[in-house]
């Protein structure tokens, strides 16, 4: 965000909402702070693996990261704001997550009830 701000911000040293909502679409980081990587987590964990439960190694191959990154950088983030569990069986998304990618839940899905 500083380096967006010094090269594209305002000449007059702060900062407006419009820098910042310019900088976030450049970076292709949504409205709650999913970015590029996080959102295609959730979309192949829903659409590939039905929602889970997938293993980290699986998921990791599947969108093309390193497990390390995806366990210390993208999970943590979604698992805080409830948008995918961790169980002994691997990775889910909730239904939250398929709210905020705009894909139905289907009857009958796991929830992290379920598990």
């Amino acid at each position: 965000m500083r380096d967006y701000v010094v090269v594209h911000g305002p000449r007059t040293g702060s900062v407006d909402l419009a820098t910042v909502d310019a900088a976030l679409e450049l970076y292709d980081v949504d409205a709650i702070g999913l970015d590029r990587l996080d959102r295609a987590v959730l979309d192949v964990l829903i659409r590939r693996f039905r929602g889970g439960p997938v293993g980290l190694n699986t998921l990791a191959v599947t969108v093309g990261e390193e497990a390390e990154t995806i366990e210390s950088v993208v999970e943590p983030y979604l698992v805080r704001i409830g948008f995918m569990g961790r169980t002994p069986r691997g990775r889910v998304a909730t239904p939250e997550a398929y709210r905020h990618l705009g894909i139905p839940h289907p009857d009958g899905a796991l929830t992290l009830d379920d598990l």
